[in-house]
C-alpha cells in the first residue's frame, strides 16, 4: 500500500514538474517573439510646406532585420505596393537600403495635398499583406482620413490641418486570433509637419495627441499610439500672394491719386510763368 502512495506521489510530482517546464517553455517563446519582433516597422510620413503653393510629402520606412528574416516575400511586397502607389502619384522613389525605402511626393496646393495623401493610405484594402504561411499577419493594413481648410484673411492664409490615423488594427495576429505581439511593440509610427514660420498645436478632442516641437516651432512631431484611433490637429499661416498683390495695386492707385489731384496744382505754382504768345 505505501508503495503504490509513493508511486503516485512520485507521478504527480514528475507531472507538476513538466507542466512547469512546459509554462516556462512557453513563457520562453514568447518573451522571444517580443525581443526579436520590437520595433519592426519604423514608419516616418512628413508634410514639408516651402511655401503657400509648394510642398513634398516625405516617407521613410525601416523594416527590422527579425520582420524581413520571418518572412521576407511579405515584407518585400509590402514595400513594392508602397513604390507603386507613390509613381502613381508622380513621386520619387530611393532606396537606402533593401529594407529601407524613402518616398517624396510633390504638391503645389493644399486641395491636391489633401487628394494625394488620402489616395495613398486608402485605396479599398488593395495595400494589405496577407498572412503568412506561418500564421502571422506581418504587415497590417490602417485607416487614414487627411484635411486641410484654407482660409483667406486678405494678407494671410490660416491653414487648419487634421489628421485621424486608426490604428487599432495595427499588432501581430496569429492564426487563432490571438494577439502575440503588443501592437505598440510592432509599429513605431511618426507624423511631422514643417512649415517656414512655425504651426501651433490645436487638442479638440479625446484622442488628440501632442506633438514634440523643434526646430523653434517650424517643425511638430507628433508621435502615433498603435492600438489606438489617433487625432492630431495643427494651425499655420502663410502671407498671401494675392491679398498683398491687391493692397500694392490698391496703394499704386491711391498714390497716382494723390500725386495728379495733390501735389501737381502745388508743383504747377513754384514753376516760372511762361510768357504768352503775342496772336
Amino acid at each position: 500500500m505505501k508503495l503504490a502512495v509513493l508511486g503516485r506521489g512520485k507521478t504527480r510530482v514528475i507531472q507538476a514538474i513538466a507542466k512547469v517546464s512546459r509554462q516556462l517553455r512557453l513563457l520562453g517563446t514568447m518573451l522571444l517573439a517580443v525581443l526579436s519582433l520590437s520595433g519592426c516597422v519604423k514608419y516616418d510620413l512628413g508634410v514639408n510646406f516651402q511655401n503657400l503653393h509648394s510642398g513634398q510629402i516625405v516617407q521613410d520606412i525601416k523594416l527590422g532585420e527579425q520582420l524581413t528574416s520571418l518572412d521576407s516575400s511579405e515584407a518585400r511586397a509590402w514595400l513594392d505596393s508602397i513604390e507603386r502607389r507613390a509613381r502613381q502619384l508622380d513621386g520619387k522613389v530611393k532606396h537606402p537600403s533593401k529594407d529601407e525605402l524613402r518616398v517624396t511626393i510633390p504638391f503645389h496646393t493644399g486641395k491636391e495635398l489633401e487628394a494625394k495623401l488620402n489616395q495613398f493610405f486608402n485605396s479599398n484594402g488593395k495595400n494589405r499583406v496577407k498572412t503568412a504561411a506561418n500564421g502571422v499577419e506581418q504587415i497590417p493594413e490602417f485607416n487614414a482620413k487627411f484635411k486641410l481648410i484654407q482660409s483667406n484673411f486678405l494678407l494671410f492664409v490660416r491653414n487648419k490641418l487634421s489628421y485621424d490615423v486608426d490604428l487599432r488594427g495595427i499588432g501581430t495576429i496569429a492564426a487563432d486570433g490571438n494577439k502575440v505581439v503588443t501592437s505598440d511593440s510592432l509599429f513605431d509610427f511618426k507624423f511631422s509637419l514643417q512649415t517656414p514660420k512655425g504651426a501651433k498645436s490645436v487638442k479638440k478632442s479625446a484622442q488628440a495627441i501632442t506633438p514634440e516641437v523643434t526646430q523653434k516651432g517650424k517643425r511638430l512631431v507628433w508621435t502615433l499610439k498603435p492600438g489606438e484611433v489617433n487625432h492630431l490637429e495643427a494651425v499655420f499661416w502663410f502671407p498671401s500672394p494675392l491679398g498683398i498683390g491687391t493692397v500694392f495695386i490698391v496703394l499704386l492707385v491711391l498714390g497716382g491719386y494723390y500725386l495728379k489731384y495733390k501735389e501737381l496744382p502745388a508743383l504747377a505754382k513754384l514753376l516760372p510763368q511762361l510768357p504768352k504768345s503775342k496772336a
